[in-house]
């Protein structure tokens, strides 16, 4: 079944293809030809999406990913969480962040340029619909595919907002917006740095997630994590730079976080701390200790020379 479904993916996508090249390129096409055309396509996008279910039905999650490749399903699942950002940042919630945690945003320095971006889209939008006023099914397909762009855009700069860097308890969840979510824990933190750094060289076991092309905080681990690239890509990382819009609150409560992982355990005042202490050893105020004997509570006979130990209470 599965093969079937791949096998008609492949027929619908280059039909479509062909279609939509054709009528870009202004080639005229009978009503009965087009109409025929994308009633085949609607019947294999129905049939792929029956056979999908049924698949699913018979070996859950697993059995899907067999029939999608990895890149598809991430760019599918990059566009629904950024339009789903679009819903809590309208209604100012964010995701992933729960009671005690800490967020840090890291939007702020790339809104700038992100709104410029959609103001283009914008104008882009407004003068094709003009300039395509007379010819409707192509001013339709662009219509369509510069509003997506615009709402899209949009939602590349929701998801950013609500999705911040999280510091829990245990971990540090470095995000960039709806494609890159690394999670940490603070006991492979070897150490945490501010670092503004505005060139990043490609190395092996760094991972650089920049924002506006910039990052100011380093973290050293002492093991690798596996970081999952844009399109399922896997590496292993030890050294990770990211940015922050406070970079320095977020490096003191990293460290906060990290020495209070790390202090000794507090002794209350007066409280007896046992030591052990070696035969032969002279103890002030009670002298030397002999070797235990056998019993229970009782010292044996101290060296030669020295005086008896009293007995252990």
């Amino acid at each position: 079944m599965t093969g079937l479904v791949r096998g008609l993916a492949w027929v619908l996508l280059p039909l479509e293809a062909v279609l939509l090249t054709c009528l870009l390129g202004g080639v005229p096409l009978p009503v009965n030809v087009l109409i025929g055309v994308e009633a085949v396509a609607l019947a294999l996008l129905v049939t792929e999406g029956v056979l999908l279910t049924l698949v699913y039905r018979r070996g859950g999650r697993a059995a899907v990913t067999e029939v999608v490749p990895e890149p598809v399903r991430r760019i599918v699942a990059h566009e629904v969480r950024a339009l789903t950002s679009l819903a809590l940042w309208v209604t100012r919630r964010r995701h992933g962040v729960r009671e005690g945690d800490l967020a840090f945003g890291h939007a702020r320095d790339q809104a700038a340029m992100l709104y410029g971006f959609v103001f283009v889209c914008v104008v882009e939008t407004v003068g094709l619909a003009v300039l395509l006023r007379n010819f409707p099914t192509l001013h339709a397909i662009t219509l369509f595919i510069d509003v997506y762009g615009v709402v899209l855009m949009l939602g590349v700069h929701a998801a950013s907002v609500t999705r911040p860097h999280v510091l829990s308890a245990d971990a540090l969840r470095v995000r960039h917006g709806a494609h890159r979510d690394l999670r940490i824990p603070l006991g492979l933190i070897a150490s945490a740095s501010g670092e503004r750094r505005f060139t990043h060289e490609a190395a092996d076991g760094v991972l650089d997630i920049p924002v506006a092309s910039q990052t100011s905080l380093t973290l050293e681990l002492t093991e690798p994590v596996t970081a999952v690239g844009f399109l399922g890509g896997r590496r292993e990382v030890t050294t990770v730079r990211l940015h922050s819009d406070e970079p320095a609150k977020l490096l003191a409560a990293v460290r906060k976080v990290l020495s209070a992982a790390v202090a000794p355990t507090a002794v209350a005042p007066g409280a007896v701390v046992p030591t052990a202490v070696a035969p032969g050893a002279v103890v002030p105020g009670v002298g030397a200790l002999g070797p235990v004997a056998p019993g229970r509570g009782t010292r044996g006979p101290a060296t030669p020379g020295q005086a008896p130990a009293p007995p252990l209470t």
